[in-house]
C-alpha cells in the first residue's frame, strides 16, 4: 500500500520540508484514516512516541529513526535526495545541465519508476493551479534527477519517452521559478525542456516550451520578440490541434500588442476552432489538460481585450468564466478582466 499513497501531494510535500511530525499525519490520512496504533505496527515506534512527533513534542533526530520511517513509508526512490535541495535553488544545477540527455546503449529499462513519476507530475500540475507550486519545488527536481539518470541506459523510443517526460519536468519548474519573479532561471529550465523536447522528437512539447517562452517575452515588455517567437511555435510541423490552438492563440495576443487588430481576431478564430476538435482530455497532450472550451473561449476573449475591443472581451469573459471551478487563481484573473472589460465597454 506505502508506495502506492506516494502520488498524494500533501504527502510529498511534507516529505520536501523535512517535516517528520506532518509526514506521519498526511501518511495517515492518505491511507485513508490510519491510526496511530496502526502506524505503530508499520514503523515500530510506540504510539506515544509518534504522538509527540506528530505534536512537535519530539524531534526525528537519529538516522535509525528516520530510515525505520522511510522503510516502513515506503519512500520513493526518486525523493530520496530531496532533502540535499530547496525552493531557494532556482537555476538548473551544473551538474544537470551537463547531464547525458540522449541514449547510447542499448537494453531494457524498468519504466515503472518513469510511469509513477509522469502519473505524480500531472498531480503536480493540478495542485499548482490551486495554490502555489513553491513546496514541492524540491520533489520535482528530484523526480527530474532520476528520469535524467535513466537517459543513458535507453535507445529508441524508450529515450524519447523519457527525454519528453524530463522536458515535462523542466517546463514545470520554469512556470514555478517564473511566478516567483525568478525569471532568468525560469528562462534557463525552458532552455532544457526545448531542448530534450526536440531530442526526443516531440513537436508539441517543443511548440508549447516556445510558446511559453513567447508568453515571458510579452510580459517583460517585448512585443516584437514574442510575435517572433509566438511564430516558431506556431510554425512547428505535426502540431496536434491543441498544441496548435494554444500556439495559435500565442501569435494572437502578440499581434494585438503590436496593432495587428484584424490578424488578431483571425488567429483567435482559428485557435478557438483548433481547440474545440479535441474537447475531451484524453486526446489533449498531458501538460494541456485545462484546454477546456470554457479555456478555449477565454483566450478568445483575452485576444478580445488585448484588441480593446471591450464589449467581445466583456461576453466572452462573462460567458466562460463558469467554467473555471476548481481553479481559484485563474477563476480572479478572469473575473478582474471582465470587471475591467466591463468598466470601458
Amino acid at each position: 500500500m506505502g508506495r502506492e499513497l506516494w502520488a498524494d501531494v500533501r504527502l510529498r510535500a511534507a516529505w520536501a520540508r523535512g517535516d517528520w511530525g506532518a509526514l506521519l499525519r498526511e501518511y495517515r490520512r492518505a491511507a485513508g484514516g490510519l491510526t496511530q496504533v496502526e502506524l505503530e505496527r508499520l514503523t515500530g515506534l510506540p504510539q506515544p512516541h509518534i504522538s509527540a512527533i506528530e505534536s512537535g513534542r519530539r524531534q526525528v533526530k537519529t538516522a535509525e529513526v528516520q530510515a525505520r520511517i522511510v522503510r516502513a513509508l515506503e519512500v520513493p526512490a526518486e525523493l530520496t535526495g530531496v532533502a540535499e535541495r530547496s525552493a531557494g535553488e532556482w537555476a538548473p544545477s551544473a551538474d544537470l545541465a551537463g547531464r547525458l540527455a540522449h541514449a547510447h546503449a542499448t537494453g531494457r529499462v524498468d519504466l515503472r519508476t518513469a510511469d509513477r513519476i509522469g502519473e505524480v507530475l500531472a498531480k503536480h500540475r493540478r495542485d499548482e493551479d490551486a495554490a502555489s507550486g513553491t513546496p514541492l519545488w524540491p520533489v520535482v527536481q528530484s523526480q527530474l534527477d532520476t528520469v535524467t539518470r535513466l537517459l543513458p541506459d535507453t535507445s529508441g523510443d524508450t529515450a524519447d519517452r523519457l527525454l519528453l517526460l524530463a522536458a515535462e519536468h523542466a517546463h514545470w519548474l520554469s512556470w514555478v521559478a517564473w511566478t516567483e519573479q525568478r525569471h532568468g532561471s525560469a528562462r534557463s529550465w525552458l532552455d532544457l525542456a526545448h531542448g530534450w523536447a526536440i531530442d526526443g522528437g516531440h513537436s508539441d512539447m517543443a511548440s508549447w516550451v516556445l510558446r511559453v517562452r513567447s508568453y515571458y517575452t510579452l510580459k517583460l515588455g517585448d512585443p516584437v520578440r514574442a510575435l517572433r517567437t509566438a511564430e516558431a511555435a506556431r510554425g512547428a510541423s505535426g502540431l496536434s490541434p491543441a498544441a496548435a490552438s494554444a500556439a495559435t492563440q500565442q501569435v494572437a495576443v502578440a499581434a494585438a500588442a503590436l496593432g495587428e487588430r484584424d490578424r488578431a481576431r483571425r488567429l483567435a478564430d482559428e485557435a478557438l476552432a483548433l481547440a474545440l476538435r479535441v474537447p475531451d482530455e484524453a486526446d489533449r497532450p498531458g501538460w494541456l489538460y485545462f484546454l477546456t472550451e470554457s479555456r478555449a473561449r477565454l483566450h478568445a476573449a483575452t485576444v478580445a481585450y488585448s484588441c480593446r475591443h471591450w464589449g467581445a472581451a466583456a461576453d466572452g469573459f462573462r460567458e466562460a468564466l463558469p467554467g473555471l471551478e476548481g481553479f481559484p487563481r485563474d477563476h480572479a484573473h478572469y473575473a478582474a478582466r471582465l470587471a475591467d472589460a466591463e468598466q470601458r465597454s
